[in-house]
């Protein structure tokens, strides 16, 4: 039976549900869709709804798992898809202009794997133009539902939304600097960053090739687990994505994080944070511990501070590269902050790049050694706790605005680290603010269950904005 605590019902409850008979994926499905109708007006994340399919796909799903043919924990689940994914027959605008008629012939490896998994497509979320920081005047802006004054987090802004006001029941991300970890802390939801290449970039619009990752956006860990099992894994359509078993997430998640060894480094996480941010990482710090992970003092790499200071000239290069098919030919069609991007891609001298490219490499091989000390390291998502637009806006115009907003987030794209996003509690306004979690290289099955060990014993994550 469909009540108002449906929206925001757990993926392997509602799986459980499904095989039980007590819901429907069709009426799950059409009680989403009005849902989406009669809210995301004011929210505005979604691009664009596509009702039609997602019936025939929860009517398929329901069809498949009355006969036993069940295909898993996604099977009949209402998602979102930031619109970088290319979905076959329904247009893919990378948030551009440029791309405002784009109809891909094929789906995403990312896409598909979901249908093969039977996940029931709501439709395309909004995000911000090229996956970098800001809207095109075209694509309204995402309003973060707890207050629609504050930051609803980029670039993949319409899936932390979405997820956050129970308009589907995890969505797919990227993150190039931060673009899943960013909406995830800003909505209060569950954003998992997997290692670079663990789930397939085939199909999805690039911002910066080796920066890319794609992941999922949940309200809980064990969501992320559901829908990461879905997707990862290697790829023949993509030659960089990781040729590595996938372990089963959901059932990695038991036996707790007793002996774990969590690194804090407290003058990174601590020096550049505003106090929300620095309380919400100590109580963080302390409910672990409670649950039995030591903490361990380390030193971030003497790097760290070049790798959030260099991405942008990293970043800018490579989108230049993404966008040189219609980037200066088309320039009128983009908007400032992408354009601001790609000219300074153009104008990137080579040998400072390539100087970069080497220091990342040497941070990279840093931060694994610094893994032979601790397990994981738990730092802030960014320095200041969930801001509005327009202090935001003004932070990021001064000189070392932008490098404050990446502090924390950019060093783990450029070493393409896993990390986890979760809710740790809220501002005095009562906004959510998150925190990560960071670990080695295809080790998310660990950063899952430490994230599902802390939301069984805090209710962060359960929170609902007031929409």
């Amino acid at each position: 039976m469909v009540t108002p605590e449906l929206p925001f019902t757990g993926i392997v409850d509602l799986a459980a549900a499904y095989r039980q008979r007590t819901l429907s994926p069709v009426e799950v499905t059409r009680a989403m869709l009005e849902r989406i109708e009669r809210l995301d007006p004011a929210l505005r994340s979604y691009l664009t709804v596509t009702p039609e399919r997602a019936l025939e796909q929860a009517g398929r799903a329901e069809a498949e798992i009355a006969r036993g043919d069940w295909r898993g924990p996604m099977h009949g689940v209402p998602i979102g898809l930031k619109d970088l994914c290319g979905t076959r027959g329904v247009r893919t605008t990378w948030g551009t202009r440029v791309l405002a008629a784009n109809v891909p012939a094929e789906d995403a490896t990312v896409v598909r794997r979901l249908f093969e998994a039977g996940a029931v497509m709501l439709g395309k979320l909004h995000m911000t133009e090229g996956a970098y920081s800001q809207h095109h005047p075209d694509y309204p802006a995402p309003l973060n539902p707890w207050n629609a004054a504050h930051w609803p987090g980029n670039s993949s802004s319409g899936s932390g939304v979405a997820t956050a006001a129970g308009l589907c029941f995890g969505a797919i991300g990227t993150d190039t600097g931060g673009s899943i970890r960013f909406p995830s802390g800003a909505n209060g939801i569950t954003g998992l960053k997997p290692t670079w290449g663990r789930v397939s970039r085939h199909g999805v619009l690039p911002l910066a090739d080796s920066l890319d990752h794609v992941g999922p956006m949940t309200r809980s860990a064990e969501d992320a687990a559901a829908m990461l099992g879905a997707i990862a894994g290697a790829d023949p359509l993509d030659p960089t994505s990781l040729d590595a078993p996938v372990p089963d997430y959901l059932d990695a998640l038991g036996g707790g994080i007793a002996g774990l060894r969590i690194g804090v480094d407290a003058s990174y996480c601590h020096d550049a944070s505003d106090a929300q941010t620095s309380a919400v990482l100590e109580e963080a710090r302390r409910v672990l511990e409670t649950l039995g992970a030591r903490t361990v003092a380390v030193s971030m790499p003497p790097s760290t501070a070049d790798m959030y200071r260099g991405w942008t000239m990293l970043c800018a290069v490579e989108a230049a590269v993404a966008h040189r098919a219609t980037y200066p030919s088309r320039a009128g069609d983009y908007g400032q902050g992408l354009a601001a991007l790609l000219e300074l891609g153009h104008r990137t001298d080579a040998l400072e790049l390539m100087a970069l490219q080497h220091r990342r490499l040497e941070f990279a091989g840093a931060l694994r050694r610094l893994y032979r000390e601790v397990d994981l390291l738990l730092v802030p998502v960014q320095p200041f706790a969930n801001p509005s637009l327009d202090w935001l806006a003004t932070n990021r115009r001064r000189p070392g605005g932008v490098d404050d907003l990446l502090r924390f987030t950019a060093p783990f794209d450029m070493s393409g680290s896993p990390t986890i996003t979760l809710p740790g509690g809220f501002t005095p306004q009562g906004l959510p603010v998150g925190f990560q979690l960071a670990g080695r290289h295809l080790e998310e099955a660990l950063l899952l269950r430490a994230g599902h060990a802390f939301q069984q014993v805090t209710d962060w994550h359960l929170r609902r904005p007031p929409v």
